[in-house]
């Protein structure tokens, strides 16, 4: 393990290296060829040449929905839609806001409803962040910590198939917090939580024959009903965001710490503190092109005091937005403690910025309290690529490719925005 880990952070960083490198000095190359390049999205290739070149004011808002045809190893075969309302106030200094809303539908008959809002409002004083979620859903379990897929893989004849337990269930999610800035770029705020999983149907479990899943084995150790339950509380939360764009970050820094207080009504509940800290650091590479970006991305949820249900415990593409753990399929790693790690680097491939592309490597860790499960004594990485296609320059917003290998595993992705 420890040498595939090695063996892969060597191939990538020398990759990445190469990349940056070889970007760079081709676009400034370029640049300093042509001494000035005008930038360009997709929907200006559909205009007439006349009105490209009219000067117009720059827009405050745009809205976006894009058909979603493809297939993820969570979902199978999927078709649906994503909107996205990117918005600004009308100062100068006002930063974009967006507000998303999709609707999927699967081949495995998941109907997938998502609303998510990233909100700058009054100047940029208050500082909204929500995930509303409605699911008819099944997805496979796989048990707790990142050793769930061992070591020596080859010398097993490992399969993710060996270890998959099947689940149905809906799931109802409603988090919201509202953020107000008290000092240049902090923000303290509180917000409202409730995840809800209802008609929980255990593919594999059978009682009488001695047939137990994790999920079941996990829920009767801890007091939870196997079929339902509910997870409500309150947070508190703090925030620092000096980014320059909330859509497509060149610039700046996002920090987050959220402290989540959830109480125990009845049986049903049982009472816990869950940690969450997020950073974000975007460092542009050219002085010519800040297209060309190296970003991280580093993520921690932590179970410091009760206990969650099974399907509330940290997990990856559990996110806002559904982005970590590029690679696996969601739900894959779970565990009381989790960490994601994510390194990307955003180059220009055409010096438009029509279309440009990225490199990513991450990892994930998570633990498993119940067979001594340390965090980072498994660590599970990922690798890959993606392109990008401008579709409106004043937000900077593009649509997004990304194709991602892991361990035993690999996924396609296609997002409007950048995964982080």
């Amino acid at each position: 393990m420890i040498f595939f880990i090695k063996r892969r952070s060597f191939v990538f960083s020398l990759l990445l290296i190469v990349a940056i490198q070889y970007s760079i000095l081709a676009q400034n190359s370029i640049d300093s060829i042509s001494n000035y390049c005008s930038e360009k999205s997709l929907p200006e290739l559909f205009k007439k040449r006349d009105s490209v070149l009219v000067l117009k004011p720059a827009k405050n808002n745009f809205f976006l929905i894009i058909p979603i045809i493809g297939s993820q190893p969570a979902t199978g075969f999927a078709y649906g839609f994503v909107s996205q309302y990117t918005f600004k106030g009308k100062m100068e200094k006002d930063k974009y806001s967006s507000v998303n809303l999709g609707a999927t539908y699967t081949e495995k008959k998941q109907l997938l409803l998502n609303f998510k809002n990233s909100v700058m409002l009054k100047n940029n004083k208050i500082f909204l962040s929500g995930d509303w979620r409605f699911y008819i859903f099944s997805q496979a379990n796989y048990g707790l910590g990142t050793d769930v897929i061992p070591r020596n893989t080859k010398e097993n004849n490992f399969d993710l198939e060996s270890i998959k337990e099947p689940m149905d269930y809906n799931y109802f999610k409603l988090h919201q917090t509202a953020s107000w800035e008290i000092w240049n770029n902090y923000y303290v705020g509180a917000g409202v939580h409730l995840d809800w999983y209802t008609t929980i149907t255990d593919r594999n479990l059978d009682v009488p024959n001695n047939q137990f899943t994790n999920h079941y084995n996990y829920s009767k150790k801890y007091g939870f009903n196997e079929n339902e339950y509910y997870v409500n509380g309150f947070s508190l939360n703090l925030l620092y965001d000096s980014r320059d764009n909330q859509i497509n970050t060149n610039n700046g820094m996002f920090a987050n710490i959220n402290y989540r207080i959830n109480s125990a009504f009845n049986k049903n509940q049982n009472a816990s503190n869950v940690l969450f800290m997020e950073y974000r650091y975007f460092l542009p590479l050219s002085k010519i092109n800040k297209q060309h970006v190296f970003s991280i991305w580093a993520t921690g949820q932590f179970v410091t005091a009760g206990t969650l249900p099974y399907l509330n415990l940290p997990s990856i593409g559990w996110d806002q937005r559904s982005r970590s753990g590029k690679g696996y399929t969601q739900g894959l790693f779970r565990g009381q403690q989790l960490v994601n790690f994510e390194a990307e680097y955003r180059f220009p491939i055409l010096c438009s910025n029509l279309i440009s592309g990225t490199v990513f490597g991450n990892f994930t860790s998570a633990s498993d309290r119940d067979q001594n499960i340390r965090l980072f004594q498994h660590i599970q990485p990922a690798a890959g690529v993606g392109l990008r296609v401008l579709i409106d320059k004043a937000t900077r917003t593009n649509l997004v490719l990304n194709y991602a290998w892991g361990r035993k595993s690999k996924a396609f992705y296609l997002n409007a925005g950048e995964t982080f």
